[in-house]
């Protein structure tokens, strides 16, 4: 089985395994018990808060674990905006391209707190545009809510440039970076808020984290024993919060050069899948996108099709973000790109890991993208 969906979920790596089970055996405490079979799991767990600061440029205390992204994204638009409305802030700012925890948040703010929803289109690559993003900046505005690099079409968006335009009008800005940690650089963004989940990096699933600034007043979502210095009551995951850290340590260390070696395969891959497909447009932007993500329409093909050939082939891809999987809709990433409902769901995306690859692989998974192509145009 050659495994091409990363995007969804990565395999666990065997050293946030190895780091991760003393903590699963031995060194079992509550981090709250004051005993020293708790304080040496708070002692674990404030060092895995720290390493996860410095690898996100944060301060240790900006760091609040949670179970996942969705989590921290929740938490991060909820709890911003809900603190904001005391302030008689209550307009938010997201684009229509963003992780459904995002949307969702945004739509549960607008029903039940009267929060105004404004969204910023993008262009046919899936872009922000800084000068429709200040144009939807209020004096009322409480958050920007963006994602750094789209999780169906790879698109990365120019986060220094958005960013500055919302500090400019002071308005915070909160990144959705469960995709592009561990690919793209987060520290020094100048991001208000960062929302990571591990299981895209290799840890076993159900660890997040969101860094929040200190300067930033956030509301809690879960309430009870004010762990998380208030921010997230419950017990907290110690072996999942090592496990982050050091699946982000590891990841920060090989980013660069693993970005440049699946970059440059993804690329022969993506040309080989043009020349042997010619119907086959790419989605999202072609230069500025992350390295592992290649998603293509096929027009006159149903996507899902493809999918069962490819599988049959050996190859497991998907048609778009997992957290929609089972929706007979079109991708709502793909319609606010401009794309036709129909050809929208011809998509396929194809997300590669840090595996070291074959070298003719690009090319091979190229032609076996072509047959099942073909094989789905002749039923």
């Amino acid at each position: 089985m050659i495994y091409l969906d990363h995007a969804a979920t990565a395999p666990v790596r065997r050293e946030v395994l190895e780091a991760m089970t003393p903590y699963l055996t031995s060194v079992f405490g509550n981090p709250s018990s004051h005993h020293t079979v708790g304080e040496s799991a708070a002692s674990a767990l404030e060092d895995a808060r720290s390493r996860v600061a410095r690898v996100l440029g944060m301060r240790t205390g900006d760091i609040v674990f949670t179970a996942g992204g969705t989590e921290a994204n929740n938490l991060a638009v909820k709890g911003i905006v809900l603190a904001a409305l005391t302030q008689g802030r209550r307009h938010l700012v997201v684009s229509p391209i963003e992780h459904e925890s995002i949307l969702e948040s945004a739509e549960y703010l607008r029903r039940f707190h009267g929060v105004e929803v404004s969204r910023v289109a993008v262009d046919p690559r899936g872009r922000i545009d800084s000068e429709s993003l200040r144009h939807a900046l209020r004096d009322d505005t409480a958050l920007v809510a963006l994602g750094h690099a789209n999780n169906e079409i790879g698109t990365v968006q120019d986060l220094p440039g958005l960013i500055a335009v919302a500090h400019g009008a002071s308005v915070p800005v909160h990144v959705d970076a469960v995709q592009s940690a561990g690919w793209l650089s987060l520290a020094g963004s100048g991001a208000d808020a960062i929302a990571i989940a591990g299981h895209k990096l290799g840890t076993p699933k159900g660890i997040g984290a969101l860094g929040v600034r200190g300067r930033v007043p956030m509301e809690a979502l879960l309430h009870g024993g004010g762990q998380e210095r208030g921010r997230r009551s419950g017990t907290e995951n110690v072996a999942g919060a090592v496990g982050l850290a050091t699946a982000l340590e590891l990841a920060e260390a090989e980013r660069e050069a693993i970005a440049a070696r699946v970059g440059a395969a993804t690329q022969r891959f993506i040309g080989a899948v043009r020349t042997l497909v010619p119907d086959a447009e790419l989605t999202g932007d072609p230069r500025d996108r992350l390295p592992g993500t290649a998603s293509f329409t096929f027009a006159g093909v149903s996507g899902e099709a493809v999918l069962l050939e490819l599988e049959r082939r050996g190859v497991v891809s998907s048609s778009g973000s997992a957290c929609a999987a089972g929706s007979d809709e079109p991708s709502h990433v793909l319609l606010a790109c401009g794309i036709d409902p129909r050809v929208a769901q011809t998509s396929v995306r194809f997300t590669f890991g840090r595996e070291t690859l074959a070298d003719d692989a690009p090319e091979r998974l190229a032609s076996l993208v072509a047959d099942s192509v073909r094989s789905v145009g002749d039923m």
